[in-house]
């Protein structure tokens, strides 16, 4: 059976038609534009108000150091406590991580007094004292155990 010319060029333009239909479809379903996406995102500011997140601890000074065991071993979940000297209260608490590493930020300016605690392992503490142009300290820690306890 022998189809008239008009008839398989209209069979061919509708298949070749689908595609670009399918295609159309899918540009109905993108999202808004990023003008609307921006503004949704973008938190009110108030006038006159700067913001201090970006920068509120670019004058810290880093305490970070290592604790190690007797043996010489790293000791992950060491307590660190940290307070001004000549205060009762601890201000910063930190624990070490699973290689024995811990760092800590402290507002420059002041003496610090550095405690080390471990359970079984006699306590140490350190006097930490931020010079001017120096914005760390690094220091190592080798817990001694107490009698009795293990190491």
């Amino acid at each position: 059976m022998h189809l008239p010319r008009w008839i398989t060029i209209l069979s061919t333009g509708a298949l070749l038609a689908y595609p670009g239909a399918l295609y159309a479809g899918m540009q109905e379903a993108a999202p808004p534009p990023p003008s609307s996406v921006s503004a949704a995102k973008t938190p009110a500011v108030t006038p006159g108000k700067t913001d201090n997140n970006k920068s509120s601890h670019l004058n810290d000074f880093l305490i970070r150091g290592t604790v190690f065991t007797d043996k010489a071993l790293a000791f992950p979940g060491v307590q660190l406590r940290i307070r001004r000297a000549g205060e009762k209260k601890f201000r910063w608490e930190s624990y070490t991580n699973s290689r024995g590493e811990f760092a800590v930020r402290v507002p420059p300016g002041s003496n610090y007094e550095m405690v080390i605690h471990a359970k079984g392992f006699a306590e140490q503490t350190r006097t930490v004292d931020p010079k001017a142009g120096e914005n760390e300290e690094s220091m190592v820690f080798r817990m001694q155990p107490t009698s009795g306890g293990k190491g």
